[in-house]
């Protein structure tokens, strides 16, 4: 098999699909209007692109068109919210997360310390799951937000949000989801699960890079954090990439179309791979729950190899450590470490992130090499 290169880091990022491609390129072109320039035809065509995938994005988790705002991606929507939301609370400065949340949601976290807001980070267990005890006893009278991880980004564990979404609704506290990796991939009902605010991306859907977006409930009150034109209601001023928009619209579209038949497969190519391996390399272990996990995601330990070698003898599959926004600290990973992996342990792991174009003939490849390149380091 000639194997010029494998994308296996689907965690960091996706090929756009084809079919988004497809969608978008009118709107560099004959459709490049600014949608808020209504007076004409060009603004006009814009404005409906827009509308269609404010809609598209709505129906994949159950919300109603109206509460859709467009950002540059989650870190915008991430910041948006829990600073929205700070700005707005009068009486209340306890905020509540998860010791495992993105950097986006602690450096945040961070900033709103210095302003005298109080933060609590729940500890995992040894799965990369909370506990729902420790979450009830931390609430205060001051607490006005819980914000938690719905898919974590380097061990792929998925939370039990219903349950939370239930505690913060019983509470009256804000609840919001970074769902970057779970967007699309897993199903969302914001109604069912009682979530008020959920962050979400473009580009970890087979969608364009530079477009994401925030879910408010309609009921909830934000302060803007960009000043301008009043686009988005007021919420989000400037001008709209609308380009962007329409394929993260389309994008949301096809994941809802495939969502069940592309976990069904994705997970048939990770346990082939976990298995394929686990039986030829001693001493390989899955990192965090096996159960409540991404089906396409695998972050695999090896005992006695360090994790940047290995993928040093394998430059032809693009494969991770961790997190592409994580700052290299020489200390592994601290998504690895919360689940209690020690510095070593953490420095042996990998994050395998397959996805929609991920073949079975990889796969195959992806198995041997990872047998035949650790049986030789370990040697």
């Amino acid at each position: 098999m000639m194997i010029k290169s494998i994308y296996l880091d689907n965690n960091s990022t996706t090929q756009i699909d084809p079919k988004v491609l497809e969608v978008m390129l009118p709107y560099f072109s004959e459709k490049f209007g600014n949608p808020a320039s209504s007076s004409h035809r060009f603004g006009i065509e814009a404005s409906v692109g827009v509308d269609i995938a404010r809609k598209q994005i709505a129906e994949l988790i159950n919300s109603e068109d109206e509460e859709i705002f467009f950002t540059s991606g989650t870190t915008e929507s991430v910041n948006l919210t829990l600073k929205g939301l700070a700005e707005n609370s009068s009486t209340k400065n306890h905020l509540i997360a998860t010791n495992i949340e993105h950097s986006v949601v602690l450096k945040t976290l961070e900033y709103l310390e210095k302003l005298g807001f109080s933060v609590t980070l729940l500890k995992v267990d040894n799965k990369g799951l909370i506990n729902i005890e420790q979450l009830i006893n931390s609430i205060t009278e001051k607490t006005f937000l819980v914000s938690i991880v719905h898919a974590n980004n380097e061990i792929g564990v998925i939370q039990n949000i219903e349950s939370i979404g239930k505690i913060c609704n019983e509470k009256k506290i804000f609840f919001h989801l970074d769902a970057a990796q779970s967007f699309g991939k897993i199903p969302i009902d914001v109604k069912k699960m009682e979530i008020d605010f959920l962050s979400f991306s473009g580009h970890k859907i087979y969608g364009p890079k530079g477009i994401g977006g925030l879910y408010k409930r309609k009921e909830c009150n934000l302060s803007p954090q960009m000043l301008g034109g009043g686009q988005e209601n007021g919420l989000r001023s400037g001008t709209l990439n609308v380009a962007g928009i329409v394929g993260m619209g389309e994008a949301a579209r096809i994941a809802k179309i495939k969502m069940e038949e592309e976990n069904f497969r994705l997970k048939n190519l990770a346990n082939k791979l976990l298995n394929g391996i686990s039986s030829k390399i001693e001493n390989v272990y899955l990192n965090g729950c096996k159960e409540n996990r991404l089906a396409n995601n695998l972050n695999l330990r090896f005992d006695g190899i360090v994790a940047d070698t290995l993928m040093m003898n394998m430059k032809e599959i693009a494969i991770s450590t961790g997190s592409a926004c994580s700052t290299l600290n020489g200390q592994g990973s601290r998504i690895l470490m919360a689940l209690g992996l020690t510095s070593e342990e953490a420095k042996s792991s990998i994050r395998i992130g397959l996805g929609r174009f991920t073949t079975e003939e990889e796969i195959n490849y992806v198995i041997e090499k990872l047998i035949n390149t650790v049986n030789k380091l370990r040697a």
